[in-house]
């Protein structure tokens, strides 16, 4: 088949690959001039266990007490009727989630781990020498932590994840450049925990695409899809250029393509931050990625630097909540003091990561003929984004699915 992408985040790449890898003639669409520009260019890394990741899932997995003053989330000035009915969706969510089983959230964690798998399967079989390091740890800084991990520790179980409950002794020894003054009731600890540097995971993997017949036309911005026939309309370009199927993978920028095609998902942008540093002294650094259960912020060891990730801020604003800004910075302080330097090549990021309200994708047939969906992983994509692609090409070859594909097909929001 000819098939078209749109995007060139992380899922664009990976699902160009998968795709190209299945003897497809794939074209990728992008406005910007290189791979992972924009929503995937400085995420925070975590990989695995993706249910750690703040965000990924509403409900007990993310607590709804981030909605307040001191919580991570903050609503911008700018918020639309989109954005506050999106809200209300959400808080839905959580509140049954709360309250009842999580078969969507139990499935999205299926998806995360055959999502590595089949990151770690490229990675061998590609030869990607990407930034990346093993074992994650949730800091407990108190009871409450604890009590608020709960659920997350157990849906991690229920779906195969080894997880260890740890003490405060243990988990200094696990990562001993923590602070010997952080409070800390305890630990989960995840030695099959997984981070990664996404940016240079999607450089890699468009090369391989690449070599295998992708076609990467850069600086070229899709104003339309098209359905009959099926095909995209490039700005500029007098006529739609066909194409056997068209597969979105924009993330928060799909929206203005798809309301015309009459399919409105409840995607909603929300903004996440994450400040990057380099290393200052090895050993009082972290050895992989730790997880702040109390701030919801994640810090992880990317090669010669230090990255930590927080706050989600829904509605449209210029730059970073200050909030959001001083907490990365203050949490950066508490658990790793003196690990990184912030004198020189520090980097402060901010990207969309579009989301659906029960924090799974939408991935599948759109339900406009020739027009397939892959996006809204929220706060997942990095960790989702493999997998995403290869089960998205067997459905387009018709492959048996390999997981249920029910909890995240994009009907379910009709």
């Amino acid at each position: 088949m000819k098939i078209a992408i749109v995007g060139a985040g992380i899922v664009g790449v990976t699902t160009a690959y998968e795709l190209a890898a299945d003897g497809h003639a794939v074209t990728v669409f992008d406005r910007h001039n290189a791979a992972a520009t924009q929503d995937s260019f400085a995420t925070g890394g975590l990989l695995a266990p993706a249910a750690a990741i703040p965000w990924a899932l509403p409900g007990p997995l993310a607590p709804t007490r981030w909605l307040g003053r001191q919580a991570p989330m903050r609503l911008g000035r700018q918020l639309t009727l989109s954005d506050l009915s999106w809200l209300r969706q959400w808080r839905r969510a959580a509140a049954r989630a709360a309250h009842s089983p999580q078969p969507a959230g139990l499935a999205l964690l299926q998806l995360a781990r055959y999502s590595q798998a089949r990151l770690l399967n490229l990675a061998q079989q590609l030869d990607l020498p990407f930034e990346h390091s093993t074992s994650t740890l949730l800091l407990l800084r108190s009871a409450h932590d604890a009590e608020a991990a709960a659920p997350l520790l157990k849906a991690l179980r229920e779906t195969g994840h080894t997880t260890f409950e740890v003490d405060a002794d243990t988990a200094r020894r696990i990562e001993p450049g923590l602070s010997p003054t952080l409070p800390l009731a305890g630990a989960l600890h995840l030695p099959e925990g997984l981070a990664g540097n996404c940016r240079q995971f999607a450089l890699l993997l468009r090369q391989a695409a690449q070599r295998l017949g992708a076609d990467f036309q850069w600086g070229t911005a899709v104003e339309r899809v098209c359905t009959t026939p099926t095909g995209v309309q490039i700005r500029g370009e007098a006529s739609p250029r066909p194409f056997d199927a068209v597969v979105l993978c924009a993330g928060a920028q799909a929206a203005p393509l798809l309301r015309p095609l009459g399919l409105r998902l409840p995607l909603a942008a929300l903004y996440g931050s994450t400040l990057s540093a380099p290393l200052r002294e090895a050993l009082h650094a972290p050895q992989s990625v730790v997880v702040d259960i109390a701030s919801g912020s994640t810090i992880a060891r990317l090669g010669q630097r230090v990255r930590i990730a927080g706050g989600a801020e829904l509605g449209r604003t210029q730059e970073a909540h200050p909030h959001t800004l001083h907490t990365l910075y203050r949490v950066l302080g508490e658990c790793f003091p003196g690990g990184v330097t912030h004198t020189s090549g520090e980097q402060v990021w901010r990207g969309a990561r579009a989301m659906l309200p029960d924090g799974a994708p939408a991935l599948g047939p759109s339900g406009a003929p020739g027009v397939w969906l892959n996006l809204g992983h929220g706060a997942s994509g990095w960790a989702l984004a493999c997998g995403s692609a290869r089960l998205l090409a067997g459905q387009l070859a018709q492959r048996p699915p390999e997981l249920p594909t029910d909890a995240w097909a994009p009907q379910r929001w009709k």
